[in-house]
């Protein structure tokens, strides 16, 4: 005869619902926090730029660009953060959260100090505002533009899809410029000069970043002696990233006439003899005690490869905050409010998009980062560094030449690089590796019974290839589209 369940008495059931109900509230909470917080950074977008409209002949124009702005720099920083973090975080040299923080800073960084280089393009060049009737269309165009953008990209977040947001807002304002006035206000010598970075700066970046684990295979990885060699070696890669960041931090300060151009190469190079000169110790010193084999580098590449993902952050922050603030920068410039001697943009409205990126990226960041860190091809360190250095400095040398690259397709097209590099190295150039024993020790010790199972393992996912090809491709033409339809309704409504 089983025992008779004792029954809970009335007011401990009642708390127990009431339990229920506070996490049932807690989970939904959760749910909108993200999207309440990313709200109201909205409207605080909007007070502060009311504090400079005011006066102005059209401050709700600006006020209302100043809202689409922060709404497109969220979502900015929502997608393209798994660019510049999901190297890092794939291969377990840094947590989610300190990754987020890392790109929240450095991305606010690269926004302020090099955020103007690209922003003409985006704001003058693409659709020239003196080919529009009046600023009151250049107003629409902008303002549709910047909705239609923000809006593809926030769906191609929701669903998990890494898309381009310099795609997103060149084809918003090709489309909404062609609806105000035809294709022929379109400038189609700029538009071609930028789709063929698009198509040449992914395949930069994937070479580079091949051609730096190439070098690091043959001169560390496959060497007898891997610490003596690493010893020798990673200060050189320390130097050299250093010495290149520090040179384009001078160019910046050079075109702003506080740095005289003739002081760039100088200061490159002395950053990088003094990066190399401390690099030398701290790897010595890092390296102590480590077993002579593939696994033992993860220790030595790991400050370098946060350190690469930090400058990722900041060219990423230089480079596309301009997807947000360009179409302000015209709207600003349309109502009257003219920037400063050497400035493109008002600082007011570069905040907003500086702070925009970070804000999105810490709400709304760690959707994507699983997927490029992770689900294309297994990373460790040693490959995670390379496709961050060479997708940074790809960026970096697009953001100096004023062109608005993709740094998605750059970052991307560095982790594809690296694993298609891989398959190519272990089927032709040293097939050796393919053993089992050979393997393992290149990932770390792990153990496979199934040479082809490790082979599988290793290779590109192929279906992540072709579904992030197709979000790009179609990333133009619907933005475009879009903005478009949106400027012909903004038109019928307002003008």
């Amino acid at each position: 005869m089983g025992v008779k369940k004792k029954k809970k008495p009335a007011l401990d059931k009642d708390l127990d619902k009431f339990t229920l109900v506070e996490h049932a509230s807690l989970h939904v909470w959760r749910r909108f926090a993200a999207p309440s917080l990313g709200f109201v950074f909205v409207l605080l977008s909007m007070a502060y730029a009311a504090s400079y409209a005011l006066g102005h002949t059209s401050p709700v124009a600006l006020i209302f660009g100043a809202a689409l702005a922060g709404y497109m720099a969220m979502n900015i920083g929502a997608n393209d953060v798994t660019n510049n973090t999901g190297a890092a975080v794939g291969a377990r040299a840094i947590g989610m959260r300190q990754a987020l923080m890392m790109a929240a800073v450095f991305e606010i960084l690269g926004a302020v100090i090099a955020g103007n280089d690209v922003t003409e393009t985006i704001s003058v060049e693409l659709v020239p505002p003196s080919a529009l009737a009046g600023h009151g269309v250049v107003i629409a165009v902008m303002i549709s533009s910047l909705s239609a953008a923000a809006l593809w990209i926030n769906l191609a977040t929701w669903l998990n899809a890494p898309v381009s947001t310099t795609h997103s807002i060149v084809g918003a304002i090709i489309g909404a410029g062609a609806a105000a006035a035809g294709f022929g206000v379109v400038n189609w010598s700029v538009i071609g000069a930028i789709v063929t970075s698009w198509v040449v700066s992914p395949l930069v970046g994937g070479g580079i970043a091949a051609g730096m684990l190439f070098l690091i295979e043959e001169s560390i990885l496959q060497k007898k002696d891997k610490i003596a060699a690493a010893r020798r070696w990673v200060p050189v890669l320390i130097a050299l990233m250093t010495g290149a960041f520090a040179a384009y931090i001078a160019l910046q300060f050079a075109e702003r006439g506080r740095v005289p151009f003739d002081a760039i190469l100088p200061i490159g190079g002395v950053a990088l003899l003094f990066s190399w000169m401390a690099a030398v110790p701290y790897v010595r010193l890092r390296s102590e005690g480590l077993e002579n084999r593939n696994a033992s580098l993860r220790v030595l590449f790991q400050v370098p490869l946060i350190a690469a993902s930090a400058l990722l952050c900041f060219a990423h922050g230089a480079n596309d905050v301009s997807n947000a603030i360009g179409p302000l920068a015209a709207i600003v410039t349309a109502v009257g409010d003219l920037p400063r001697a050497g400035e493109i943009v008002p600082f007011w409205a570069l905040a907003i998009g500086a702070t925009g990126i970070s804000t999105g990226l810490l709400l709304f960041g760690p959707r994507l980062i699983r997927l490029v860190g992770e689900q294309i091809t297994k990373l460790n360190p040693v490959r995670s560094y390379c496709v961050s250095l060479s997708a940074a400095l790809t960026v970096l040398a697009a953001s100096w030449a004023g062109l608005p690259v993709s740094s998605t397709h750059i970052a991307v097209g560095s982790v594809f690089g690296v694993g298609f590099f891989r398959e190519w190295y272990m089927n032709s150039w040293r097939p050796k590796v393919q053993k089992a024993g050979k393997a393992s020790a290149e990932d770390g010790g792990e153990s496979e019974d199934d040479a082809s199972e490790l082979k599988r393992r290793l290779l590109v996912r192929r279906s992540h290839f072709m579904t992030i090809a197709g979000a790009w491709l179609i990333t133009l033409p619907v933005s475009g589209g879009l903005s478009a339809l949106l400027y012909l309704v903004y038109n019928a409504v307002f003008l």
